[in-house]
């Protein structure tokens, strides 16, 4: 019995330094691995990459940034105990920036779809939200149903990279896409008839509107597609991803995010903070590029 015990014992030592040769001759090691939270903690600060889209983010009359994401990642920043830096990026580059460590992590509304999915790792989800339709009033006061929108003769505008895009191709896919950078772009195109209607991210689709009420309406009162957000890091980083996992899970049981979703989603308290200045809104843009 002694004897069998030890010829197991044996056997299990050389199994375990087989898959440990096998895994350092990868280049890698099945037990570590590089740890961004390391590096954040090092280096004293948590490097974010957004795109400006209120009430995400978004410039406020001083030039500085605020936003629901403003506000999660500072948070978030804050409890590891460092500075937060963010970095402006062009939206539909912002994945490859991410990859390429241009930051440590993507907090700016990103949607969870399996094609992101593909390329960076996500964290728990922490936000939901619906994806409406705003249209000009002269152009698409004909269009009564969802149907009528998907028609060869119909353009619909939204903002290039972002999940809205798959939304409309998947539910308007005989519609013409109208693509922009940016969400001021997207509604002016509305606005001056370039096209039959915006595909907007709730609860922008009010503020358009409200801005707007003589051009703009909405043609349905629920939005025609939903998503739900979480932030992004760079693949294989168990570490940080169970960080930030945990961090979000105990926010939602302490209730915070919800308090900060509730008033950047569901409130409008922050309307007149934002900036409307195009030198104010270029200056805060330049400023953390």
């Amino acid at each position: 019995m002694r004897r069998t015990r030890g010829v197991c014992a044996l056997v299990v030592i050389v199994l375990i330094g087989a898959v440990s040769a096998q895994g350092m001759a990868q280049g890698f090691s099945w037990w570590a691995y590089d740890s961004v939270l390391e590096e954040i903690q090092d280096r004293g600060a948590l490097r974010v990459g957004l795109g400006l889209f209120a009430p995400w983010s978004a410039c406020n009359e001083e030039g500085e940034l605020i936003g629901f994401e403003i506000d999660v990642a500072t948070k978030l920043a804050e409890d590891i105990g460092v500075m937060v830096e963010f970095e402006r990026t062009n939206w539909n580059y912002i994945i490859p920036a991410l990859v390429a460590e241009e930051f440590d992590a993507i907090i700016s509304g990103l949607a969870i779809l399996p094609g992101r999915n593909l390329k960076v790792n996500y964290t728990s989800p922490y936000n939901g939200i619906g994806v409406y339709l705003v249209a000009n009033v002269e152009k698409a006061s004909d269009l009564e149903t969802l149907a009528d929108f998907n028609s060869s003769s119909v353009t619909i505008a939204t903002r290039r990279g972002a999940s809205s895009v798959g939304f409309v191709v998947s539910v308007f896919p005989d519609a013409m896409l109208l693509l922009f950078d940016t969400d001021t772009e997207v509604i002016e195109a509305v606005v001056s008839g370039d096209a039959h209607a915006a595909a907007s991210f709730e609860p922008n689709q009010q503020t358009w509107v409200e801005a707007n009420p003589e051009t703009l309406y909405l043609p349905f009162e629920e939005p025609f597609a939903s998503e739900v957000g979480a932030m992004a890091i760079r693949k294989g980083d168990l570490d940080t991803l169970n960080f930030f996992n945990s961090w979000i899970a105990a926010n939602k049981a302490n209730g915070w995010l919800e308090q900060r979703r509730h008033y950047w989603f569901e409130t409008r308290e922050w309307a007149d903070q934002v900036a409307t200045d195009p030198d104010t809104i270029a200056e805060c843009d330049e400023s953390f590029q």
